[in-house]
């Protein structure tokens, strides 16, 4: 039995729809300089930018502009028991998800490292697809806003065959001399995992000799601080724009880099390792990938539930964590979220652990299900959904309210408030898809260092 919930006729939103990185200019900086010292989101090593944006100005101010934080009241009981709110991340029309935010904040560093020592900086990226896609439309926002020439600004995105469907065109593929210089490899493979470990491999083979030979640095920009210095401006959001108290964030993810980049906000806007200011975080996955919540309650990441199969579906009442029915228990919801044993979960069982929280698996059929309602919740707030869910090719924010009213169904969620981060929704009719003509086949780490290495010629 599922809860259906009113939709709220409250259409209050709070806080500055652009700009938020422009907004919170100073404490980003001083965000960003602590980050220096920090320990290392992961091993990677190499060539990495100075944690410094360039100077304040107009030109910086166009940059950052796509870096809107909105939020707003989808339903709120008439007995004030239960409030669900969307903290709206997905202003970029150009991109529609919050991977805009780190995006932004790794290009901008590039721009600095740039203009203090005249080096040309190339990126690159391994992504399930949003990640290539922000990234790809922050180095193009750099060149059209003159924060950087193409010529020093460079980037090499490698994604997942799996994942195509999913990249957005960009004007960085609008010739051939540019679709060289930034170019999109893909990597045909049914472990999307994969790419990470092929990227990190061309970086530590090609990184220096593209320097000694070109003079061009390349970056690995796959630190989880340069994210969690980005979502940091979560917690500043909310510290100014909503009201304090014990509330729920509820997030899709597949490492939870945005959750752990709000608890640093809190952490650094606080000045306490434990900020104690009442957020607890609940988790949402789907079954291609549910090792956070499998950790979270079963101390291992493979742990799966015990499925009947009756009439065609999958069935189970015994975990209420995981999804009651499904299609196939082990299907590919959406590719995005394709990280197994991500390191960065033992970190959120910890949060969770002492602040409380949660986590719920979700099914495609759970998400059908839910999707009527949650599309007439999100309609008066100016994120519309496909009538047809055929048509929704980023399903994460679909997945979170999903998740959160299953979570409420089942008693999972306690608190007054919650809060869903929404990190990406988006619809056939949203985008224009990258052209498969302009996307470079790989099938080994000798290609991916052809695709480097004539990106840098």
């Amino acid at each position: 039995m599922t809860t259906t919930l009113p939709v709220s006729s409250a259409t209050g939103t709070a806080g500055p729809r652009c700009g938020a990185l422009t907004h919170y200019d100073t404490e980003l900086r001083a965000v960003l300089a602590d980050a220096a010292d920090a320990p290392a989101g992961t091993d990677i090593g190499g060539f990495a930018p100075a944690w410094e944006l360039p100077a304040p100005g107009d030109d910086l101010d166009r940059f950052f502009a796509p870096s809107g934080i909105s939020a707003h009241t989808l339903h709120e009981a008439d007995d004030a028991s239960r409030r669900i709110s969307l903290l709206n991340l997905m202003h970029n029309p150009r991109t529609r998800t919050t991977k805009t935010f780190a995006s932004l904040v790794i290009v901008a560093r590039a721009v600095a490292h740039i203009r203090r020592t005249g080096e040309p900086v190339m990126i690159l990226t391994p992504s399930s697809a949003n990640k290539a896609t922000a990234l790809r439309d922050a180095v193009l926002r750099a060149h059209e806003t003159g924060m950087a020439d193409p010529r020093q600004l460079r980037i090499v995105s490698v994604v997942p065959s799996g994942s195509t469907a999913k990249l957005w065109h960009s004007d960085l593929a609008g010739d051939e001399a540019s679709r060289t210089a930034n170019p999109i490899a893909v990597l045909c493979t049914d472990r999307p995992g994969d790419v990470k470990q092929l990227a990190r491999a061309a970086v530590e083979q090609e990184a220096q000799s593209l320097y000694a030979d070109r003079g061009v640095r390349l970056w690995h920009s796959l630190d989880l601080r340069n994210y969690m210095v980005a979502d940091a401006v979560r917690a500043l959001f909310e510290r100014d724009f909503l009201p304090g108290g014990e509330r729920t964030h509820a997030h899709s993810v597949s490492s939870a880099f945005g959750l752990l980049g709000h608890f640093h906000g809190q952490q650094w806007h606080t000045g306490r390792r434990w900020p104690d200011l009442g957020s607890q975080y609940f988790l949402v996955q789907h079954l291609g990938t549910p090792d956070m919540v499998a950790s979270l309650y079963h101390g291992r990441f493979d742990h799966r539930p015990s499925w009947v199969s009756r009439e065609g579906l999958f069935h189970q009442d015994v975990d209420p964590h995981f999804p009651q029915v499904a299609h196939d228990p082990d299907e590919q919801l959406d590719a995005t979220f394709y990280t197994h044993t991500p390191a960065t979960s033992a970190q959120m069982n910890e949060i969770i652990g002492r602040q409380g929280g949660g986590g719920v698996v979700v099914s495609l059929m759970e998400c059908l299900e839910r999707y009527p309602h949650i599309r007439h919740m999100l309609e008066p707030h100016g994120v519309h959904l496909p009538a047809d869910p055929r048509d929704l090719r980023e399903w994460s924010l679909v997945m979170a309210l999903t998740g959160v009213l299953n979570g409420i169904d089942r008693g999972l969620i306690t608190t007054r408030e919650v809060l869903v981060h929404g990190s990406g929704s988006y619809g056939t009719g949203d985008f224009r898809t990258a052209d498969p003509r302009h996307l470079r086949p790989i099938a080994s780490l000798d290609d991916l260092r052809r695709v480097v290495r004539a990106a840098a010629a």
